[in-house]
């Protein structure tokens, strides 16, 4: 039960760090103004609220996705909702554990 809260929160998470590894898209959960103040390296920002209406956009890019916000918890939410469009998808935590994975 700790590794699911653990990959649900965005913890040490080596399936993201191979996707990334692998050219994954890095898409960031957060709000605009959040995402302007910082982001990953190459992190596309596509919200939360946003991100259901952006499947097939996400789908287009034909690569694995990997999710990132402030915390963890938005980006659990996201990976939630894309892996059940069938989309491979990795939640990467927060933001700047994502950019410690590049």
């Amino acid at each position: 039960m700790f590794d699911f809260l653990k990959s649900m929160m965005g913890g040490t998470n080596e399936a993201a760090k191979t996707a990334l590894d692998n050219g994954a898209v890095i898409i960031d959960v957060r709000t605009p103004a959040e995402f302007s103040g910082g982001h990953a390296d190459g992190a596309i920002n596509i919200p939360l609220n946003t991100i259901s209406q952006n499947i097939k956009k996400i789908k287009k890019y034909n690569k694995p996705v990997v999710t990132c916000c402030r915390s963890g918890a938005r980006s659990g939410s996201a990976a939630s909702i894309l892996s059940a469009q069938g989309i491979d998808v990795h939640n990467g935590g927060s933001w700047q554990t994502v950019q410690g994975m590049l």
